[in-house]
């Protein structure tokens, strides 16, 4: 017969329920859907993005993945709903710089960090940037871009997709490294901006480079530099803005996977597995392509790591640009 002091002996070497589920949990993953949670609206270029991630993760993960898009805040609405979910694995952020990084700064008392509540996985893809500018403004080069602006402080306009868009913020960037003033015109999205480009209302504009592309193969806009640091295979013949000389310059949307904190280990690191089988595929790295988006992996510490530069860039350009949202 068990005495009270073999019960508690027995008692304190089985390991507590919750340290067993953490593991089952883990192992037992995904047995049901898993969502990405989209900050934007559907049929954007995250959203495209996203679906095909999500179909590639389906077939890798062995589990149906859906998109849900929940817009609203700049983003904040989606990343708080999955900030506040069960750290299970079955809720995901498609998490762009704009949001995890940039509206840390733009929003105040938002009543969440995005980079302390949320769980860096893996990233998923980059968007480059350009900068454009219209048939009417008589500038070929960055240089004599700057020389014009200089001319005359003030006058020369650049569009945007909205006020604390990377977009925008790319042209606040080019304004602090450049020291030139020109005038920030707010377009409700990046396709109005680009119209008034082509008809000449606006002078410049920094776009992303799969929208831009076929206005300025068409020759309807004149593209001076690519944003990021190094040449694209879209137009080869662009040169950077190192290139067009404007070293230190850098301005690029990414798009990785977040998870809420507690998320247990082994699923982080499945999923970003998962994430850097799909670009190794030379058809998935083809269908990101064809939708404007260059498909890179980078595990969870390299994801934290660039997050925490970009904010740090970035809220450099919202502080002394005064921007707010």
């Amino acid at each position: 017969m068990l005495t009270r002091r073999d019960w508690l002996v027995t008692l304190a070497t089985v390991p507590p329920i919750t340290a067993l589920a953490r593991p089952a949990l883990a192992q037992a993953w995904p047995s049901r859907p898993v969502r990405i949670v989209v900050p934007f609206a559907a049929g954007g270029g995250t959203d495209v993005l996203a679906r095909i991630l999500a179909n590639g993760l389906s077939d890798r993960l062995g589990a149906i993945v859906v998109v849900e898009n929940r817009t609203g805040a700049g983003g904040n609405l989606a990343l708080e709903n999955v900030i506040r979910a069960p750290a299970d694995g079955y809720s995901l952020l498609m998490g762009t710089n704009g949001a995890m990084a940039v509206n840390r700064h733009l929003y105040h008392n938002l009543g969440f960090d995005p980079l302390k509540d949320l769980a860096p996985v893996s990233l998923a893809f980059r968007i480059e940037h350009l900068l454009a500018v219209s048939n009417a403004l008589p500038a070929r080069f960055v240089a004599e871009l700057v020389a014009a602006a200089k001319a005359r402080p003030g006058v020369l306009t650049f569009g945007s997709a909205g006020t604390g868009s990377m977009i925008h913020l790319a042209g606040e960037l080019f304004r602090l490294k450049t020291g030139i003033e020109i005038t920030h015109v707010p377009y409700r999205g990046g396709g109005p901006a680009m119209n008034d480009l082509v008809a000449g209302t606006i002078n410049m504009m920094f776009d992303s480079l799969p929208s831009a592309e076929p206005q300025v193969k068409a020759g309807r806009v004149q593209a001076l530099a690519l944003c990021g640091t190094r040449r694209h295979p879209l137009l080869p013949a662009l040169p950077t803005m190192e290139e067009a000389g404007l070293p230190g310059y850098a301005a690029a949307s990414t798009g990785g996977l977040f998870a809420p904190q507690g998320t247990p280990a082994a699923v982080v690191e499945r999923v970003a597995a998962a994430v850097r089988e799909l670009v190794d595929s030379t058809a998935f790295r083809e269908g990101m392509g064809r939708s404007g988006g260059d498909a890179v992996a980078a595990g969870p510490a390299e994801l934290a790591a660039m997050m925490i530069r970009e904010s740090e860039q970035w809220g450099t350009v919202v502080r002394a640009a005064r921007i707010s949202a």
